[in-house]
């Protein structure tokens, strides 16, 4: 067992391929996809000596297990959880080598939702339109783990970052949210304006890497009927009939006919990406 690769003995709840996402291809209806957590994919990479958009494993709720046929370096990050190597306890948020056959076990989060695991080399499936991302809405790129399946890896850098121990983030206890009001914020009453700035919602179960789905009060509509269908971006806010709002993710779709009220700012949806089910979201307009 001397091929550089791994085989998946246990896939998890969902576990994806993803790297920084495929560009500029959303004119031709496809999505960015990548890394939900892209701060924490970057960081896994550094960890185990790889460009930071090599491609990673991100896991869903519950981890995977994996049992890579050569020796590895190995960081895993994101979602605090149990790291275990021939069930031996093992570093969860540091680099650790992993040998041939031994079967490394990347545990339920114990915080937060998902969960990266970096490999010496980077994940080497084929790329698609510039890219290894799974996109759950298009079907493009590697399907989700699946028990049995083998997968390549990359030839391992002898470089490796001078950092043992990077301070990470800890998923929020509270998602804030900044926003830029638009394009169809006047589609909605003032009084849903206020709503949407003031009151609270909750991150609700049924959220998945297209969009985080809300738990909260309904937005009014002051336009009535819909729209013909328009380009939708990352972090778009939009309003579905039942006036809960629902934050576009990676693999949002590209165009869309419910109304979208603000735009989050980029950089506040790697923590929407660990809002675990429950956590409280509050929508904070900015200019």
């Amino acid at each position: 067992m001397t091929d550089r690769a791994f085989a998946v003995v246990r896939a998890g709840a969902l576990t994806t391929v993803q790297d920084l996402g495929r560009f500029g291809w959303a004119h031709l209806g496809v999505p960015r996809s990548g890394a939900l957590d892209p701060g924490a994919a970057r960081l896994v990479n550094r960890l185990v000596g790889n460009a930071e958009g090599a491609a990673v494993l991100e896991t869903t709720v519950n981890g995977c297990a994996v049992r890579p046929r050569c020796a590895v370096t190995v960081a895993v990050g994101g979602a605090p959880c149990s790291v275990t190597v021939d069930g031996r306890p093992a570093a969860w948020g540091t680099a650790l080598r992993v040998g041939p056959g031994a079967l490394l076990e990347v545990g339920a989060a114990v915080r937060g939702l998902r969960s990266y695991v970096g490999f010496g080399g980077g994940v080497a499936v084929d790329p698609v339109l510039g890219s290894r991302s799974t996109d759950l809405l298009s079907g493009l790129g590697p399907a989700p783990l699946a028990d049995g399946a083998v997968l390549p890896l990359g030839r391992e850098s002898a470089a490796r970052a001078p950092v043992d121990a990077p301070p990470w983030p800890g998923p929020p206890k509270e998602l804030v949210l900044r926003v830029r009001l638009g394009p169809r914020d006047d589609w909605f009453t003032s009084g849903a304006l206020h709503t949407l700035a003031t009151r609270a919602y909750l991150v609700s179960s049924a959220g998945n890497r297209i969009g985080l789905r809300t738990e909260g009060p309904a937005l009014e509509r002051a336009v009535p009927g819909e729209l013909p269908s328009e380009g939708m971006v990352l972090g778009a806010v939009q309003v579905p009939p039942d006036g809960r709002p629902v934050v576009f993710l990676a693999d949002h779709p590209t165009t869309g006919g419910y109304p979208v009220v603000a735009v989050v700012r980029e950089r506040d949806l790697a923590a929407a990406a660990q809002a675990v089910p429950g956590t409280t979201v509050r929508f904070v307009p900015v200019r």
